[in-house]
């Protein structure tokens, strides 16, 4: 066996194949398409916590412990996320795209890769200031149940208020965002109201299918750690999944150029990662 290069390939890149091969069979979790120089340096930091020497010995760890597993799925899987995070992504959201859903009886909303949680909150925040949550529903999903079970507490580290209220002020809120949470003991927690139209669930991107049909999907700075057919793939199934005229959110550092429906777009302001379907 030769890489293209006509040279044998690395010990580790077999290691790394056979790996991700057992985690998915094993566990039905897919990683075989995530890029490879962000999986590697993750690969390697589980290595260190799980104090083995080789993938190989990481590989036997995880298909024997389902903990090890879960400890791996959660450094492999991204989960960087805030209050508002990127304000002017949604100020943006507020300003150009929430008096377009105000024009539908019912609102479907998907958070694709929605992590612990905090953007889902974000924008029930901002549907409920601009009079559209109790017509909506909100599909916050994510491969990984341990961040899910974190988001559906609406439980976040108290000293992360600080930034997440300047970034509420700057995305155009209208309130203080002190008045959607109490905070006890270190923790702030949101409001059961704000839970009320939210529906968390497990989804793979790599594997899974549409589930219904959206006005809104939002998967910010996911695809960037999938390798290209991945992000082809997962692009169609966006796509598959948005009316007419819906609008999809991709992250700062994420483009459209070169995607399978890149021409059924358009830009709806210059600069922001939003695109609504035209045809």
């Amino acid at each position: 066996m030769q890489d293209r290069t006509g040279k044998p390939p690395h010990i580790e890149d077999i290691e790394t194949e056979l790996l991700l091969e057992a985690v998915y069979r094993h566990y039905g979790q897919d990683f075989r398409e995530y890029a490879p120089a962000s999986l590697k340096r993750r690969i390697a930091i589980a290595m260190r916590q799980e104090k083995v020497a080789t993938i190989s010995g990481l590989q036997e760890k995880v298909l024997h412990d389902t903990a090890a597993m879960e400890r791996l799925l959660l450094t492999i899987s991204i989960n960087v996320t805030s209050l508002f995070r990127d304000p002017s992504f949604f100020l943006t959201l507020r300003e150009k795209v929430v008096p377009a859903l105000g024009t539908y009886p019912f609102l479907r909303i998907w958070h694709a890769g929605c992590s612990t949680g905090e953007e889902v909150y974000s924008m029930a925040i901002l549907l409920e200031e601009e009079g559209l949550y109790d017509r909506c529903r909100i599909y916050a999903t994510d491969m990984n149940t341990a961040v899910l079970k974190q988001a559906h507490s609406g439980i976040f580290p108290v000293s992360t208020m600080q930034e997440g209220a300047a970034n509420y002020t700057h995305a155009g809120g209208k309130r203080s965002l002190s008045k959607y949470y109490t905070s006890s003991h270190g923790e702030a927690i949101f409001r059961n109201s704000l839970r009320d139209n939210i529906i968390f669930s497990q989804h793979n991107l790599a594997l899974e299918g549409s589930f219904n049909e959206f006005h809104l999907i939002l998967c910010r700075n996911v695809m960037i750690y999938f390798t290209k057919p991945l992000q082809k793939r997962v692009h169609t199934l966006f796509y598959d999944s948005l009316t007419m005229f819906g609008v999809l959110g991709i992250g700062s550092k994420e483009t459209m150029q070169f995607t399978p429906h890149e021409k059924d777009y358009e830009q709806l302001v210059p600069g922001a990662k939003l695109y609504r379907r035209i045809r």
